[in-house]
């Protein structure tokens, strides 16, 4: 009923002649994926990820966007640019941006905004701390989140909007929620948005992936559950080899 995204990001990875080999290795080991590939590459490698990828199944993210069009935003890259290269998806609130670099549930969602103003697709990041997980409030900090995150954001766009469930703890630590856990919190992630919008909205329209450290290793037992329809990988996405292997998962029956 939701067609699978992989989606890799590569985070402050790859140069340009990097970019290159690994993309030129995963094209035929991707070619006859049945889920939706995606590959989001730090903002010098757009460009050659995109030419690379012309005429095939990969569609190519950004990391980031700006909430404003244009201005005094140092640093920064507004949509329009990211449109003009023929990106198509972005990662938007990835928890090192709010860890690392001030992002907010606000800030989050203006991004949101901006980008399906311009015809981007954001897969939108959200996720609870160790400590947070600790003290049970899990459910209340993917709610909090995603209520934020989709804040006078119209229900048509839905069909044009990924999230990705990725608990902080598990990211880049090879730690990761049981397949259950997983899909527990992608479920009350799948509620919020049913109440927000409509039940058939939030089990139809809209993609969740899991995003903390999906692997070679798990990610068969991952996308067997009910709830979960890809991931948001990041060490995994570095080698085509293992990038394919969890693009190209085995349907556990």
């Amino acid at each position: 009923m939701r067609k699978p995204i992989i989606a890799g990001n590569w985070k402050m990875n790859n140069t340009i002649a990097a970019t290159k080999a690994l993309v030129t290795e995963l094209i035929p080991l991707v070619k006859d994926a049945k889920a939706d590939v995606v590959i989001c590459t730090p903002y010098t490698d757009l460009a050659t990820a995109v030419e690379l990828t012309k005429g095939t199944n990969i569609h190519v993210g950004a990391e980031n966007v700006h909430w404003a069009e244009k201005g005094a935003f140092t640093g920064e890259i507004s949509a329009d640019m990211l449109k003009e290269l023929g990106v198509e998806y972005v990662i938007i609130g990835h928890s090192e941006r709010r860890q690392y670099f001030g992002e907010t549930d606000a800030t989050v969602n203006a991004r949101v905004k901006a980008a399906l103003a311009k015809g981007l697709k954001p897969i939108i990041c959200v996720g609870e701390l160790l400590e947070e997980r600790e003290a049970g409030k899990t459910d209340e900090v993917v709610i909090r989140q995603t209520t934020e995150a989709f804040k006078d954001v119209d229900k048509s766009e839905l069909e044009n909007i990924v999230v990705a469930y990725e608990p902080v703890w598990a990211i880049g630590t090879g730690k990761t929620a049981t397949a259950e856990d997983a899909n527990a919190t992608i479920k009350v992630i799948r509620d919020t948005l049913a109440n927000l919008y409509c039940r058939n909205c939030a089990d139809t329209k809209i993609r969740i992936q899991y995003g903390g450290s999906m692997n070679t290793k798990n990610v068969d037992e991952l996308m067997a559950m009910p709830e979960i329809d890809g991931g948001l990988i990041g060490g995994a996405s570095l080698k085509a080899a293992d990038f394919a292997r969890v693009v190209n998962f085995e349907e556990v029956k």
